[in-house]
């Protein structure tokens, strides 16, 4: 039986550029997985083997792989960096029991940083730091340590040190043990001596320790009892404290090193063994009901316990579906059915693989803890639970956000048509943040995304993976409606035409929700003069309406309604009627409400050299923008700001020519705010005219 206690399933997650790819593969080459380092900027590395990833540099979809160090089986998934991909981050956070979070030493803490450390949270994973490229030009680890504790309010327990910094790099010492780690120029990681500490550096070793111990034994009390009385804790306990801290998320294992000299990650994959959990540590995953709330039962991670899964990423390659999987109890064999507890279907499954990257390794059967592929799955997507058929059981949700922006596409050629079609079928099923819909007045394929960046990357796999030439319009922004007042009305619906009629009369409230309430619905009626029967249909006739607004036709958004009172016929009366009163109801009031358009607002994170600060705010201000915070650097200023989406297209450009090439910039998704009327009037007056000459087509 495999032994739990000797798996670790981890994820390393960063800002983009921040060095995850380069760690990945240096733990891949210590761990003796492969024996040629392959570089992220040369397009080689392992886990980057998409033609796109290749060329830009950048990590799209989380790569899994597996490797063992001192007897323990490592599962590593590589995330990506870059703001539109951070759903690939989230959903991989979700299945893994530990992570090793990096931090450019000379970045700091970065925008999609604290983005991942949020997820992180979110889904309570332990983790241990990784302060990277300490041989950089401005890295200071010291100051990555400080900024930690401000921006991300958590509590990193350094456990190593930088000997020399910048191009003085040369190792770290360990403040556990008080050995110094001391590489020499080849760059190969074995190629180390350990030494004593430099007299140099012994004072601040000493300060450094003192500091861990007093931090590690507050979790054994007794421990801590004997260190007050001047008894020194081993090394031993110190280490059970420190795993036990990490695994309860009250502090941080911190390390130091440059990945790309192959300078400190030995001691991080030490730490992945000491201190993160192995699967049959961490809290259990609940188990819910059909609306995704908790039950009050758990997959226990055992072999022993029914088969539980977890399907948390979709990847279509040459070989056909894989449908990645993360199991949390039981075991899974080779042609055994399993059911889909979403769909209700059971299907027998074919071939299982292990991935590494883009190979696979064919393997029998599974078990609880393990990261696997299943291959040819149908009718499967992320988030599904997968489980024994005589053990049904549904495992907590994955919720992803909504996109913001969207481009019309058509293919160049008719014969295009059919291959897009099942192309972006594909795509939609690997990437639930990817949507696709047809615009009902003019027939165009309408791709939705998380960022331009998103749906470029898109485009480009159909047209490289998929062999279709897309005719791209104008990315169009995912503006929506609102109320601002509240409105009290009747509406009656009334018909006969022979035989039984249809009849149905609502008295009620319309008014502005909470903001991201969406639709909400209910009842003050006394009496029967509406019967209880007919509420669904009122409330499924308000809520049918709310994804066309009457400014423009955009979805509305924040809306609560209140029926009153009304009256029905004791033969005429029916649920269809009362949902056709519902409609015309909301017809007649929406316009009545104060109708307002509302867009999306986008937190926004610009870094630039000090001599452009000027130029970058007054740009962001030119946009609309509204500058939130400005924070100094070493080698530049980070400029946060809230600037609508509609105002960011083609930035980066901008932003390049504005700061000679040096300036970078992030941006997510933060909250609808209502456009001012100027640029109401002119989304107004262009999206009906577009609707008008698609019509006409």
């Amino acid at each position: 039986m495999t032994d739990l206690s000797l798996y670790r399933n981890i994820g390393i997650f960063a800002h983009v550029d921040a060095g995850k790819t380069t760690t990945t593969e240096r733990i891949l080459k210590l761990t003796g997985r492969i024996h040629k380092t392959g570089e992220v900027h040369d397009g080689e590395s392992t886990t980057d083997f998409m033609e796109q990833e290749a060329e830009r540099g950048i990590t799209i979809q989380s790569a899994a792989v597996s490797c063992f160090w001192k007897d323990h089986r490592f599962n590593v998934i590589d995330t990506p960096g870059h703001v539109d991909f951070t759903v690939e981050v989230y959903r991989s956070l979700k299945v893994l029991d530990g992570g090793i979070g990096v931090f450019c030493g000379s970045g700091g803490v970065e925008p999609q940083s604290e983005t991942n450390w949020r997820y992180a949270n979110d889904s309570k994973v332990s983790r241990v730091i990784f302060v990277n490229k300490l041989d950089r030009m401005g890295a200071d680890f010291y100051r990555v340590v400080g900024q930690i504790k401000k921006v991300l309010a958590a509590e990193p327990l350094v456990m190593t040190l930088p000997i020399g910094i910048e191009d003085q790099f040369v190792g770290v010492v360990d403040v556990l043990t008080r050995q110094a780690y001391v590489w020499d120029d080849t760059g190969l990681p074995e190629n180390y001596t350990i030494t004593d500490v430099p007299a140099d550096m012994v004072e601040k070793v000493e300060k450094y320790r003192e500091q861990l111990v007093e931090t590690a034994v507050e979790q054994d009390d007794d421990l801590m009892m004997a260190y007050m009385d001047g008894e020194e804790p081993s090394i031993d306990d110190l280490k059970r404290c420190i795993r036990k801290g990490t695994r309860d998320l009250v502090f941080f294992p911190t390390f130091c090193g440059s990945a790309f000299k192959n300078k400190g990650m030995q001691n991080v994959l030490d730490a992945v063994v000491d201190y993160l959990p192995a699967p049959n540590e961490v809290n259990p995953q609940p188990l819910t009901d059909e609306e995704g709330n908790p039950i009050g039962k758990f997959a226990i991670v055992k072999a022993s316990e029914p088969f539980r899964a977890l399907a948390f990423k979709i990847m279509d390659d040459r070989f056909g579906a894989l449908t990645f999987v993360r199991v949390y109890s039981g075991v899974l064999n080779k042609g055994d059915s399993i059911l889909n507890s979403f769909t209700g279907k059971t299907e027998r499954i074919g071939r299982m693989v292990e991935m590494q990257a883009n190979e696979r390794l064919e393997i029998s059967s599974a078990t609880a803890g393990d990261i696997i592929a299943i291959v040819g799955m149908k009718n499967v997507q992320t988030g599904h639970t997968l489980c024994d058929p005589k053990h049904p059981c549904t495992l907590e949700a994955m919720v992803f956000p909504e996109p913001v922006i969207s481009i019309a596409v058509a293919p160049k050629d008719k014969g295009g048509s059919e291959k897009m079609g099942v192309a972006i079928g594909k795509m939609v099923a690997e990437d639930p943040t990817f949507r696709v819909e047809t615009d009902v007045d003019s027939g165009e394929t309408i791709l939705k995304g998380m960022g331009e960046l998103h749906l470029d990357i898109k485009v480009d796999i159909l047209k490289r993976t998929y062999g279709v030439d897309l005719i791209v319009g104008e990315p169009q922004v995912a503006y929506r409606e609102t109320i601002t007042k509240e409105v009290e009305d009747s509406y009656t619906h009334k018909k006969q035409s022979g035989g039984s009629g249809q009849y149905g009369k609502i008295d009620y409230k319309i008014r502005p929700g909470e903001p991201n309430s969406g639709f909400a619905f209910k009842s003050s009626v006394v009496g029967g003069n509406v019967p209880k029967e007919f509420f669904p249909a009122i409330e499924k006739g308000f809520k049918g309406m709310m994804s066309s607004g009457v400014l423009a036709g955009f979805p509305v958004l924040d809306v609560e309604v209140e029926l009153l009172d009304g009256g029905f016929h004791a033969v005429d009366s029916s649920a269809i009627a009362f949902e056709i009163a519902a409609k015309g109801a909301f017809r007649q009031s929406i316009p009545k409400a104060g109708p307002q358009l509302i867009e999306p607002i986008m937190k926004v994170d610009v870094f630039t050299p000090d001599d452009h600060v000027g130029d970058v705010i007054g740009d962001l201000n030119r946009r609309r923008g509204m500058i939130k915070d400005q924070e100094a650097g070493v080698t530049g200023v980070r400029v946060k700001a809230d600037v609508p989406l509609a105002e960011m297209f083609g930035y980066i450009g901008t932003l390049r020519t504005m700061t000679s090439g040096r300036g970078q910039f992030s941006m997510e998704f933060s909250h609808y705010m209502p456009c001012p009327s100027n640029v109401s009037e002119k989304v107004i007056t262009e999206t009906k005219a577009r609707k008008a000459a698609e019509a006409k087509k």
